[in-house]
């Protein structure tokens, strides 16, 4: 592995706006982990514009520095990482688009780095699974959303924001009895919305129960369904948060979670864990208010970062 890249002292490639003041490289060659971009919108069912939230997020990430106190641990000391771009997509073709993300993802996993990704909307995380399954079999997928994401189709068509992790389930491509969905709210289309996701062998923490119960709780729940050693997905959509935290984004909904909560769920959940990757998606630059829902963005990828510099650090004492 390579020496771990300092942020703060990484030159900017040819003026490109990059995660964390990360070089922009087009290889992750000898890296740990490697920043990607899928700025893709074709699947929204409400608001577009979350092709936006990569270049977003990116600006939002320079406030960023490398200590993470919580965990006592310093990303670039660990770990090295570059930001890899932006993942070519088509506008407005759905599946050619996939082909192109599920190529990208494999590319950076074929060079042994973890790849984190900034969407887009979440249907990007399907051929995200795909690249990831081909390489490490099908994973325990850690899901933060206001939505479930399992429907079976919208409007007659297999391939939607919403229909994500049905489609996951079916490919195989995740393991339901080691995943967990947690902070699902809002009123659905039917009593039944969520039988899918329970019925499959997922465990569903509403946010009803996860307000009732408790983050604690909730990281126990989650951390119990997950055998030592398997390889875990993480996937956060900004709606996990209140639409106070993030109105920028495409579904909004209240009687959601802090970002101080969220920060908490991912730091406490994700320690030792056997991190293959994760994405961030439905960031809407347009919608949003001070650019807060971008800044908490960054912070919630921040804090995935130093759970895998904890995590090495943590297997090179062992």
């Amino acid at each position: 592995m390579s020496k771990p890249v300092n942020s703060l002292e990484s030159p900017r490639f040819c003026g490109v706006r990059t995660f964390m003041r990360l070089p922009h490289v087009a290889s992750a060659e000898g890296v740990d982990f490697a920043i990607l971009g899928v700025p893709f919108d074709t699947a929204t069912s409400y608001k577009p514009g979350c092709r936006f939230g990569p270049e977003s997020i990116r600006a939002a990430s320079s406030i960023l520095k490398n200590y993470n106190e919580v965990l006592d641990v310093d990303i670039f000391e660990e770990c090295s990482g570059v930001d890899w771009g932006d993942i070519d997509i088509v506008p407005g073709y759905l599946e050619e688009s996939f082909e192109k993300i599920e190529e990208g993802v494999a590319t950076v996993l074929q060079e042994d780095a973890i790849p984190v990704i900034m969407g887009g909307d979440h249907s990007i995380t399907l051929p995200e699974l795909r690249a990831v399954a081909k390489k490490h079999g099908p994973v325990a997928l850690i899901h933060f959303d206001a939505h479930s994401d399992t429907g079976s189709d919208y409007f007659g068509k297999p391939y939607n924001h919403g229909t994500t992790f049905h489609w996951a389930i079916k490919e195989g491509l995740i393991k339901p009895e080691a995943s967990s969905q947690v902070g699902i709210r809002g009123p659905l289309y039917s009593r039944d919305a969520l039988q899918f996701a329970r019925e499959s062998g997922m465990d569903v923490i509403t946010g009803w129960e996860l307000h009732h119960i408790g983050i604690e709780a909730a990281v126990k729940r989650i951390r119990e369904r997950i055998v030592p050693g398997t390889p875990v997905f993480l996937t956060f959509d900004i709606d996990f948060l209140d639409a106070a935290y993030a109105p920028g984004t495409g579904t909004p909904e209240i009687g959601g979670f802090t970002t101080h909560e969220a920060l908490k769920l991912v730091l406490e959940s994700c320690q030792g864990l056997n991190l293959i990757g994760m994405d961030l998606v439905e960031v809407l630059p347009e919608s949003d208010t001070a650019d807060i829902t971008s800044f908490a963005a960054a912070g919630i990828m921040h804090a995935f970062l130093s759970c895998l510099a904890y995590n090495k650090r943590q297997a090179g004492t062992e």
